[in-house]
């Protein structure tokens, strides 16, 4: 959510693609956005999904299609029971005992760098932190916490990443231990190194995004409650198709073909 919120403020929004659990593609409505979005769902199991990941891939090469490939190396959420057994793992591999992350899972990330390497502009690092707890989802709903989020980007450039497997892998359990180190020294000082200080999104831009999709929403729900038979046969084939195509992973045909120009089109993982 929050990498949506700095994808905002970036004018990037509408870039932004993340590889994601498989189960999320389950959800009801939610996933069928997931999929118009062309989120890449994984199970997580290699064996299964490194083809997928490289098919999703090879349709994102387009250097005039912007997009920012959000990956999460960890796996999974941050937990003090996943912490102690990634510190187990390390103690027994002789990697780095983090207390913030978790130890990192190379494999999809030097997928994603292998197969887009020729169209990345470059690797964005970014560790985020919030003030004063880790928040869960009801605290976002009702805006209890976090008080602050704290943003860290690194830009790396692609000649600053290694070629070979083995040294792509030690180079991110360095960036995590460089990533675990922050979060230290955040938690000790407030904030990051170097910090500046985003302005407030317009509020009128706000409310006027929040009362437009209140009220389609709202329209749609009362056409579909009480409108003719003909708006709940159509919601009901287009909730059908959006199903449809979402179980079987089924896109559709692209109608209006990348935008020419100059501007160089940003791709970052």
């Amino acid at each position: 959510m929050y990498l949506w919120d700095l994808a905002l403020r970036k004018g990037h929004l509408g870039y932004i693609k993340y590889i994601l659990k498989s189960s999320l593609m389950k959800l009801p409505i939610f996933s069928w956005a997931f999929h118009i979005f062309e989120f890449i769902p994984v199970e997580r199991k290699w064996e299964i999904d490194e083809a997928i990941i490289q098919n999703k891939l090879s349709k994102y090469k387009n250097p005039r299609d912007p997009i920012w490939l959000a990956v999460f190396p960890e796996g999974t959420d941050y937990t003090e029971k996943k912490c102690i057994k990634s510190q187990e793992y390390a103690s027994e591999h002789g990697l780095p005992k983090l207390e913030h992350v978790l130890l990192p899972k190379t494999k999809g990330f030097i997928c994603c760098l292998q197969e887009l390497r020729s169209s990345l502009d470059a690797v964005y690092d970014v560790t985020i932190a919030y003030k004063h707890r880790l928040p869960d989802f009801l605290d976002n709903v009702y805006g209890v916490d976090p008080s602050e989020v704290h943003i860290h980007i690194r830009t790396v450039q692609l000649s600053d990443i290694p070629t070979s497997e083995d040294e792509i892998t030690e180079w991110m359990i360095e960036r995590f231990r460089q990533k675990d180190q922050l979060l230290s020294d955040f938690f000790v000082k407030g904030h990051f190194p170097d910090e500046g200080t985003e302005g407030d999104l317009s509020t009128r831009k706000c409310l006027a995004n929040v009362f437009a999709i209140v009220g389609s929403t709202g329209i749609c729900l009362y056409l579909t409650l009480f409108s003719s038979v003909w708006f709940k046969i159509y919601v009901v084939a287009s909730c059908a198709y959006l199903s449809f195509v979402t179980h079987y992973n089924v896109l559709p045909p692209q109608l209006v073909g990348s935008p020419e120009g100059d501007v160089k089109a940003k791709k970052a993982v």
